[in-house]
Order: C-alpha cells, then structure tokens, then sequence
C-alpha cells in the first residue's frame, strides 16, 4: 500500500521512518515532507490544509491511506471531506472527523466534555463578547497565575499564563477583541494547576484503544525551564513518575471515561488521541486534547513502538484493532531538539547543515529541513531531533548529546538540560 502524511515536521518524519519499516508498506509520500522524509520516501509539494491539492496527490500516486500529521487539517474536516467524495471515501484517514476533531478546535468543547463526564481537569469559564463584563468577577474566584486561552487554533500562541489579574483581563479582552482573528471568538479562562506535565497517547478504531508510550517534554527555550515557551526543545519516555499505580489513574479516570463520554455523545473517535496531563500530588487531570500525536514526543514514542506500525493503523481503518498487538521497548527514548539561533522568535533559515553522517547509534529526526543544490539546509525554527535508547534515561541523553555535537549550522542552539528534572 502507499501512504500519504500530511505535513514537514519531525512527527511526519518520525511516522515515515517508522512506517517505512513495515513489509505491507509499499511507497511512503509527504506532503510536504522534509529533506528527512525524502530519505524515506517522496516528498509532494503540496499544502496540507488545500484539500482539492490532497485530492489530487492521492488520486495521482495510488495511496491507501492518508495519515494527516498536524491538528489543522483534521480540525477543518479532511476526514469528512474524504468521506463526502465519492472517489476519496474509501480510502481511510486516520486521524477524526471534524466532530470528533473539535476536542483540539475548540477548549471550551473540551472543557464542556470533560466537566459533562466527570473527568478530573482545572475549574474554567468561557466568555464571548457579549459576556467580557464578567471576566473580572470570574478572575477574583481563581488565584494567581491566571490561565488565559483563545479557544480555537491560535498556531500555537493561542494560551497564556499571566501572574497580574489586570494584564490576565486585558489579555481576555484582547482575544475576544480580534487578537487571533475567528480563533478567538471565545476565550477560556481556568484555574491554574501546579504539579509536573506529560504526555499520554492513545490509538483508537472507534470502539478499542491501546496505549502508546507516555513522554514528557520541554517548552520552555533556556535551561531549567526558563523564557519563552517553544514547540518543544525536548522529550523523554518513558516517564519515571508515571507508575503502574498512577497509569491505572489515567486509565480508570481519563482514558475510559473520554472514550465512553465520546461514544455517549455519538463521536466515533478514529486515530491518534493525545492527552495533556499534570500530575497534581500524584493525582492526573486533563490540561488539554489533542487529536494528534506530539512533537517532539513523536520522536521519542516511535521508537519505542516495537511493532508494526502500518497493523495499527490498518487496525484503525479496518475497526478491528482489538485484534493488534502493540508491543513496546522497555528501553528509555531521549531526543533533544537543535534550534535556529533566536528561535522562538525571529531566526535565519537557509543555514547548510553538517555533520549529518557523522551519528551513530542514534537517529536523527528532521523537523525543520528542505534540499537545496544538493544540501540540506535548515527551513524553520525547530531543524532536528536527536533521538537516543539508552537502559537508563542518563544512557539515552548521553547518546543524545554526544551526537548533537557532531551536528551544526550556524547559531544552532539547543538545551543542555533535558531530563533535569527526572
């Protein structure tokens, strides 16, 4: 079979390198891809979110499957789009229909389905403009800091946490008055939770689930989770606090109840589910859905997965996933993340990349690259994912590191502390 992934990012490469792998996978294309991708398979040059552009690339190339990698597309409806075109209808997507899709879309959804079945996550109120009068009286119910979120896709800048009640009303007001366009329409105002983050994943046909690795990851750009929040500057998996006891927590209080609230409501969930969790003196509640996997922690959850990647998804389309068998690495998975100088905010691109035959014992994930005269040159903020197994967490970070110093472009930066706090 062919498949097309959709987007550029590590987490397509991580899912072509996996796919890849597998003996019923015939051609692997990305659109666009990488210059990480390209080694896999055939990038195309087309955009995601154009779907008469997916159309065509599909038709044209035979695929069988269509796995989108970012949230955008599923949010806007390729499911539903491919299941309203009588060509397309037939070919599965994994990854949720626009309903379903909406747990991502939408935080004031989310949080309504998650306060609707009684799934532990943060006190909330949503606002639109005609009831902003009141976001000062719900503000004076919480504690500083303040949670401030526009409650649709905001390209990732779309959530704040503001420690003066002042500036977290003026922020709400911004939002609602057209800071991130329609993305914020509404806004989301919660209780801030203090504990320590992670990242659970689930694959679902509809009906079953199984569990993927966990990870956690590292927004914040400096050591010791410092300055700007990024799209990720690191991962790790397993996750040394997320126990059997407390991993019976999230299946018994989050997963379960999220899969059966889904069905109770007539959303039949197909594809990757991602929980965005905090664990709150050893109790897990919900920060967040999101309809995809993550990245980076695509690149430390993948190869972790020891088995066929392409049976789970076919087990997807075909809703008898039930009957797949999962297993996984018991090994520790570190990446670390090499970053343009100035990343998360203005940076160069068309930096040539070196040292990129130089690793060993490790593999290294494009996630910001294009081919240019026959180099690879950067092309976005996050460039490349380090990944490592080691035994320990310590084993797989120094394999991470010592081949991050084989790699360089200029001003690459990337942090020195992942797994700090582990």
């Amino acid at each position: 079979m062919n498949i097309l992934i959709l987007g550029s990012g590590g987490r397509e490469h991580a899912l072509a390198w996996k796919l890849s792998q597998s003996k019923k996978v015939h051609g692997i294309f990305s659109g666009p891809g990488n210059a990480g991708t390209a080694e896999v398979g055939t990038n195309l040059m087309i955009d995601p979110d154009n779907f008469e552009q997916v159309k065509e690339a599909v038709l044209k190339n035979d695929i069988g499957m269509l796995i989108p990698g970012p949230e955008a597309p599923l949010v806007s409806g390729i499911h539903d789009y491919f299941l309203g075109d009588e060509i397309l209808r037939n070919i599965p997507v994994i990854g949720p229909d626009r309903s379903a899709a909406r747990l991502e879309g939408s935080k004031d959804f989310a949080k309504g389905f998650l306060t609707r079945h009684e799934i532990p996550t943060s006190r909330y109120k949503t606002f639109d403009k005609s009831t902003e009068g009141g976001v000062r009286d719900f503000l004076n119910t919480l504690k500083s800091p303040y949670v401030i979120k526009a409650d649709g896709l905001a390209a990732g800048k779309g959530v704040v946490i503001i420690d003066d009640i002042g500036e977290a009303e003026e922020e709400a007001k911004a939002i609602l008055g057209g800071k991130f366009d329609k993305a914020g329409s509404k806004v989301v105002i919660e209780q801030f939770l203090k504990g320590i983050e992670l990242s659970v994943f689930i694959i679902s046909d509809g009906k079953s689930w199984k569990l993927l690795p966990e990870a956690k990851d590292y927004k914040r750009i400096g050591t010791g989770d410092t300055g700007l929040n990024t799209g990720g500057m690191g991962g790790v998996s397993p996750v040394p606090f997320a126990g059997k006891e407390f991993m019976d927590k999230i299946r018994n209080r989050i997963i379960e109840p999220t899969i059966k609230g889904l069905l109770e409501e007539g959303i039949v969930y197909k594809g990757f589910l991602f929980f965005g969790l905090i664990n709150v003196e050893g109790d897990p509640f919900v920060i967040e859905y999101n309809v995809r996997l993550g990245d980076p922690e695509s690149e430390v959850i993948i190869p972790r997965i020891r088995s066929d990647l392409f049976e789970l998804l076919e087990g997807v389309a075909q809703g008898n996933l039930s009957e797949r068998v999962l297993e996984t690495d018991e090994r520790f998975a570190t990446t670390v993340m090499l970053v343009s100088g100035g990343y998360p905010g203005s940076y160069e691109k068309g930096k040539e990349i070196s040292g990129l035959g130089s690793t060993k014992d490790c593999i290294v994930f494009h996630a910001g690259t294009k081919m240019a005269d026959n180099k690879v040159i950067t092309a976005g903020g996050r460039v490349l994912a380090v990944s490592s197994l080691g035994n320990t967490i310590q084993e797989a970070l120094e394999g991470s590191y010592r081949n991050s110093k084989l790699l360089s472009f200029d001003k690459m930066y990337y942090r020195k502390d992942i797994g700090f706090d582990l």
